[in-house]
């Protein structure tokens, strides 16, 4: 983030103006040079606090709430040791802090006020409101992981002398089948933008990179100009935990994203944009909220399902791969999965897969 010491600046600023009525000249143009210079600095300046991470503030706001709690010293300390150790994503790190500030309360009404008074029959009672409040599974188990988490950083900390963690047992979740889209409505998706459309070079290039490469949201908001190897062909990801990926680049994401940085991008720069890759109208760098915004607009106009998101073209690509003939190793690198279990479920998706391969393995025709 940009520091600058804005009432230093605009003292600074005020005191020229003011020499230059008592002089009764007018300002040359080096003076007028300056105060062009201090507008684009004091944008800049602005710009910066106005699009700061909501992520970071909301992250900021947990602390402040965590303050009164008696286990809210130990919580903000753990969340300090994600960032500096553990290098999470920062969406993860506020997942973790919401669950666990809503335990810490919890904790609090139960007149539990220190670490180590904390026992799995608690927990387990915990759990079981959240069950009773209709919570999905998936959201029990992740409380349960930030609990057993936080319990592990106690115990390295000095903080409990037993660890129970291990004992620990969520609710058992179903294995959804991923959403997929079949290759002739991805195509439809990918040709929805029109020249007519604002920015629809880089909305183009977006649409394209996604299914390109498979990667999330976030990462293709993260990515910067010297990410992308136009040469070779491929694409530098940063995935969750700040893991690098080397992704492979195709002709048409090729194609399309050189023109966006050749006929749209220099009109969208602004001196704050640094060397991200695709920027707003105003110059800023998109979050993952605008180009879920930008696929779901694009969606609609192709006939889409409602439900589809940016992660369905991540899913698609997957799929698509492993049903033209990819190695599932293959396809769990790009993805950046650090288990193959989670890549296996791509191969459940594509029925003529699984017909084919019954066909040809099976001792019975």
């Amino acid at each position: 983030m940009l520091k600058i010491n804005v009432t230093s600046v605009l003292t600074n600023h005020y005191k020229n103006q003011h020499l230059c009525r008592r002089r009764q000249n007018k300002p040359n143009q080096s003076q007028f040079r300056g105060f062009n210079k201090l507008g684009l600095i004091l944008k800049a300046f602005w710009t910066q606090r106005r699009y700061q991470s909501m992520v970071s503030i909301q992250l900021q706001g947990l602390h402040k709430k965590l303050l009164p709690v008696p286990l809210g010293a130990t919580i903000r300390q753990f969340l300090d040791y994600l960032v500096v150790e553990a290098g999470l994503a920062e969406n993860t790190l506020l997942s973790y802090g919401r669950d666990l500030t809503v335990f810490a309360e919890y904790c609090n009404s139960q007149n539990i006020t220190a670490i180590d008074r904390i026992k799995p029959k608690l927990i387990y009672s915990y759990l079981h409101i959240l069950s009773a409040q209709k919570k999905a599974e998936a959201s029990i188990n992740r409380a349960l992981v930030a609990i057993k988490m936080l319990l592990r950083f106690a115990m390295l900390t000095s903080q409990l002398q037993e660890d129970f963690t291990t004992i620990l047992e969520g609710p058992k979740l179903w294995q959804k089948l991923p959403v997929v889209c079949r290759k002739e409505k991805v195509i439809d998706l990918l040709n929805a933008p029109v020249p007519q459309d604002p920015n629809y070079l880089r909305d183009k290039a977006i649409l394209e990179m996604l299914y390109a490469t498979g990667c999330r949201a976030s990462e293709v908001a993260g990515l910067k100009i010297g990410n992308v190897n136009f040469s070779i062909g491929y694409v530098l990801v940063f995935g969750k935990g700040k893991k690098e990926r080397i992704i492979p680049l195709g002709k048409s994401a090729i194609k399309v994203t050189q023109e966006y940085l050749r006929d749209l991008r220099p009109n969208l720069a602004k001196p704050f944009s640094e060397d991200f890759l695709f920027l707003s109208r105003t110059g800023r760098p998109l979050d993952r909220i605008d180009i879920w915004r930008i696929v779901k607009k694009y969606a609609r106009r192709a006939g889409m399902p409602k439900k589809l998101s940016v992660h369905t073209l991540r899913h698609c690509f997957a799929s698509h791969l492993l049903a033209g003939g990819a190695d599932l190793r293959n396809v769990q690198e790009m993805l950046g999965h650090a288990d193959i279990a989670t890549t296996q479920i791509y191969t459940h998706v594509d029925q003529e897969r699984l017909r084919a391969m019954h066909k040809k393995y099976h001792p019975r025709p």
